[in-house]
């Protein structure tokens, strides 16, 4: 049996500790935060949010459950996190995007309801926020499957405050549960009962503000994007034994079953990114100059790496950190290859080109 991917282990293993502590601090509603934990869902401010952190504003208190057995322990990631922030996006639909364990809900559907149900103004605000009218949200809070997170997974966050939601963008800690829909997307963040939307985009540089945890590295955060259909069940991995599970969409584990044609790896294969410095497949090798049938292209160097040391000082604030965007690289201009020169005529004379003439090549 393999063991589960790094990136889970550690996240798993916060949660055993972190889902309590959310418990306890749900509703205290502080996160350690200077700036960006509330505005418009394209501020440039990234806040991060442990397992454990509530976040600004929460909506209810956690409905998170913790798993039925502990986790294993947290292993520090062998290659050091770079320092270029990368976004991949990554369909709802992609098997091993969530987790869990059998038959076990990551949330307790029913006590979220009942929370929204007993706060009027924020059960309004939450309706808002989703999209749906407020009456709805028994009905809406059913349609969604409870599950855990994989991976670090940047989402459109919402706070509570001054009667209605305040949007901000937020890096969720792998481990963290969540509902999600038929087309896989995050709508609930089950600590607080935030209400959820897909990441927005931000040019330039983002400052990630909040703790970083272990194992967190900003070239490997996903983005979900709505899975080609709505389905009526999601692929997600056993935390327990490393085996996949086939989750009805708006079922709490009951009905788990394994798949009758699962997926073709193993759900710790690194396929939604592959970790840095650790290419999954070797370059083909290039044709010999002996073998007279290989065409020859030139060689292109490509566009360089950026430099880690970019000569500034580390950032003194712990709580605050900007992190670059890799640059792109300009597209080749495509140069035509000049036409050749017709020979004239024996028996006429060379024309000779006026100042108003054009020329081609």
């Amino acid at each position: 049996m393999r063991s589960p991917r790094r990136i889970r282990r550690t996240a798993l293993a916060a949660l055993s500790a972190g889902v309590l502590l959310a418990v306890a601090g749900c509703a205290e509603g502080g996160d350690r935060t200077a700036k960006g934990t509330t505005g418009t869902a394209e501020a440039k401010d990234v806040l991060l949010q442990p397992l454990a952190s509530p976040g600004p504003g929460p909506f209810t208190a956690s409905t998170a459950r913790a798993p039925a057995s502990p986790a294993p322990s947290a292993t520090p990631d062998s290659a050091p996190p770079t320092a270029t922030r990368t976004v991949h996006r990554v369909s709802g639909a992609a098997p091993g995007l969530y987790s869990g364990s059998r038959s076990v809900a990551a949330c307790d559907v029913e006590r979220q309801t009942r929370l929204l149900a007993d706060d009027k103004d924020k059960g309004r605000a939450f309706a808002e926020a989703s999209d749906i009218e407020a009456v709805q949200i028994p009905g809406y809070l059913k349609s969604l499957t409870p599950v855990v997170l994989s991976v670090d997974t940047q989402v459109t966050n919402h706070g509570y405050g001054g009667g209605s939601a305040t949007s901000f963008q937020a890096v969720l800690q792998a481990g963290t549960a969540v509902l999600v829909d038929g087309r896989g997307m995050p709508r609930v963040r089950c600590a607080c009962g935030n209400p959820l939307k897909p990441a927005g985009t931000a040019d330039g540089k983002a400052a990630h503000r909040g703790e970083r945890w272990p194992g967190y590295d900003p070239a490997r955060v996903a983005a979900v994007e709505p899975g080609p259909r709505a389905a009526t069940s999601l692929i997600i991995a056993d935390t327990d034994d490393n085996t996949w599970i086939q989750r009805t969409v708006g079922d709490s584990g009951g009905r788990d079953r394994t798949p009758d044609d699962p997926p073709p790896f193993e759900p710790d294969a690194e396929l939604l990114f592959p970790s840095p410095g650790h290419p999954t497949e070797s370059a083909p090798p290039e044709p010999t100059p002996s073998d007279p049938s290989a065409p020859r292209e030139p060689t292109d160097p490509g566009p360089g790496e950026p430099s880690d040391d970019s000569g500034d000082p580390p950032p003194g604030d712990p709580w605050e950190f900007e992190e670059g965007v890799p640059d792109v690289a300009p597209e080749p201009t495509q140069v035509l290859p000049a036409e050749p020169d017709e020979p004239a005529a024996p028996d006429e004379e060379p024309m000779e080109a006026g100042l108003g003439d054009d020329f081609t090549g």
